[in-house]
């Protein structure tokens, strides 16, 4: 049977190979402009109206938390059938949070946990920071030190995980810290505990990552500086006392969902799709790139979009011959949500491929290393790892078998979108988890294929 609508809520889908690919998708919420645009709003003084916000359950976490610290959250169903919710947030005042009644559940959700503890350190609450099975095994130990640098008290069980006590301070120390690992969520939750720093707070990243906070801090009257270091990399600056202005948000599509779209259009035979509204921030863009850098046939119009500074596109990819490619850790750590994705279109692409310096795939909502390799081994992809470099040698026949994607939802999506070109049916285990980031995938992937 192929998946159908209702397939997401089953923990095992069942992808049969389409014969086509074709029609018009609009996508999620982009999840990292979702989970700021309520954040701020929780900061602000004032009413903020966020448009198009993704409904995964990442971004519903950190709703449900933005309401326990003391905001008023209204909640409608966006135009369009899209499955995005439009979010109205009337904040308590003048910056400040309450003192939540009970732990803050941010489910699966590494960024509202990372992002939030920023936001708590340089509050006077004691809150305590927790989530499912899965985040309580991540690593917090990059948010800790610079936190705790700041002032702020923070705790977690063994190793630095959740969950994670914060008793804020403000004000906060300023501090001037470089980022070990390239990280946007760690630079954001710095920034964010630094608007409340007697101060100047700087950060250094040896490769630039994601500026979604920078952006929307300055969209609503934040002076946060940018500038390169002259050695490939970006010192992020921010000035402690800031206000911030409320105001409305059109949250554009996430190009980390668009990205499962882009490759199964460029991967098979008789594709031809449309992606509508997708953010095309220079610094999430990598995964445009690399596709076209292997060939694939991309088109790009920009979409005018006032009163924001986030790029807005329309995507249309069609079927083509890809060649293979090679990553430099700085390409993998700009495209680091999309390598599991990239690596299925490198099966189909001629030559060898090699991803270098994934190791960060290793801590997020699985072993996403290990979780790649034996899937698409499993299907027949000739891919082998050394040491934190992933190796694949295309193109390969793809055979559907059972696949288990470990209920990471970046696993499960890539597991399926291989289902459309592999021979015979493919099984992927734990498929519910796609809910987190892309609700309407199996309905959208029904829509679409014939």
């Amino acid at each position: 049977m192929a998946a159908s609508a209702a397939s997401v809520a089953r923990p095992t889908v069942e992808v049969l190979p389409a014969a086509r690919l074709e029609g018009e998708l609009r996508l999620p919420g982009d999840k990292s402009i979702s989970h700021r645009a309520l954040m701020l709003a929780l900061l602000t003084d004032g009413e903020s109206r966020i448009r198009g916000a993704g409904h995964g359950a990442d971004v519903r976490s950190t709703a449900g938390i933005v309401r326990a610290l003391g905001a008023q959250v209204e909640r409608a169903a966006a135009a369009g059938g899209t499955g995005n919710v439009d979010y109205v947030v009337r904040s308590a005042g003048g910056g400040a949070i309450r003192q939540p009644d009970g732990a803050l559940d941010c489910g699966n959700s590494g960024t509202s946990l990372r992002l939030f503890a920023g936001i708590l350190a340089g509050q006077a609450v004691d809150a305590t920071l927790d989530g499912d099975a899965s985040l309580r095994s991540r690593p917090m130990a990059r948010i800790i030190e610079p936190l705790r640098a700041m002032g702020a008290s923070v705790e977690g069980s063994e190793g630095g995980r959740p969950p994670l006590t914060v008793i804020g301070r403000s004000p906060l120390e300023p501090i001037d810290w470089t980022t070990p690992v390239p990280s946007a969520q760690v630079k954001s939750a710095i920034l964010l505990a630094g608007l409340r720093a007697g101060g100047m707070t700087v950060v250094h990243e040896s490769v630039a990552t994601r500026d979604h906070t920078e952006r929307m801090l300055r969209a609503r009257g934040v002076a946060v500086r940018s500038r390169d270091d002259g050695g490939g990399g970006v010192v992020v600056e921010i000035d402690g006392g800031a206000t911030i202005r409320a105001v409305d948000e059109e949250v554009p599509g996430d190009p980390s969902a668009a990205a499962f779209w882009l490759v199964a259009g460029a991967i098979h035979p008789a594709a031809a799709l449309q992606l509508r509204h997708v953010s095309v921030n220079p610094t999430r863009r990598a995964i445009l790139d690399v596709l076209r850098r292997m060939g694939a046939n991309i088109d790009e119009t920009p979409i005018d979009t006032p009163g924001t500074d986030e790029p807005i596109a329309d995507l249309a990819v069609r079927s083509g011959e890809l060649t293979a490619v090679e990553l430099e850790p700085s390409d993998t750590a700009a495209a680091i949500d999309e390598i599991p994705t990239l690596c299925l279109a490198a099966t189909q692409a001629r030559g060898r491929s090699v991803i270098r310096g994934a190791g960060e795939l290793r801590h997020k909502e699985s072993d996403r290393i290990a979780g790649i390799v034996t899937g698409l081994s499993a299907l027949g992809a000739r891919i082998k790892t050394t040491g934190d470099d992933i190796v694949i040698d295309g193109p390969t026949v793809l055979r559907g078998t059972v696949v288990d994607s470990l209920g990471d939802h970046r696993l499960a999506l890539t597991f399926a979108i291989a289902g459309l070109v592999a021979e015979g049916a493919t099984t992927v285990l734990a498929a519910d988890s796609v809910a987190i980031s892309h609700p309407t995938f199996f309905a959208d992937l029904e829509r679409i294929r014939s």
